[in-house]
């Protein structure tokens, strides 16, 4: 079930995260978070129009998705969000990702927004696969910006008119 997320769920949304971190060419951060490192993000969403999603399975927290602003502080994409999404490794391949994102665009359509756009690496194969399902397209390509242990690859846009 996807439902909003609350304070307690950021213990099971940081080791999600973390395990994005670890797996590599997931997110561009290098370094895992603590929950209080994500707290300050937490409240960034919470109330504030730009919704923080959980996928909750059993009764636990099995995934997450974030709709945040697409380069804060610039009035002219005020209508332009960034969403970024993350499934707990057990639980790939049942939907997750499907069910929150689906949820999340229906929800920033009804805010207002215009634009969504999630920002990906060229390895992260699934994701690409998903965003494509839900209609987003790739906008952009930006050759060799992100390093893993010496292992260089792209970055890439995708875009979505809502």
């Amino acid at each position: 079930m996807v439902r909003e997320a609350r304070i307690d769920d950021l213990g099971a949304i940081t080791e999600i995260y973390n395990q994005a971190i670890d797996a590599q060419f997931q997110t561009c951060f290098t370094e895992p978070y603590s929950p209080e490192m994500k707290q300050d993000w937490f409240y960034e969403h919470d109330g504030t129009g730009y919704p923080l999603l959980v996928y909750e399975l059993d009764g636990a927290v099995a995934g997450f998705l974030s709709v945040s602003p697409y380069r804060q502080g610039r009035h002219a994409l005020r209508f332009a969000v960034e969403i970024s999404y993350f499934v707990h490794i057990a639980h790939h391949k049942k939907g997750i990702g499907s069910a929150l994102l689906g949820k999340a665009i229906s929800q920033c359509r009804e805010i207002g927004y215009k634009t969504a756009l999630a920002i990906l690496l060229v390895p992260n194969k699934a994701s690409i696969a998903l965003l494509e399902k839900f209609g987003f397209a790739q906008w952009g390509y930006m050759p060799d910006i992100a390093e893993f242990d010496g292992v260089v690859c792209g970055q890439l846009y995708y875009g979505l008119k809502l």
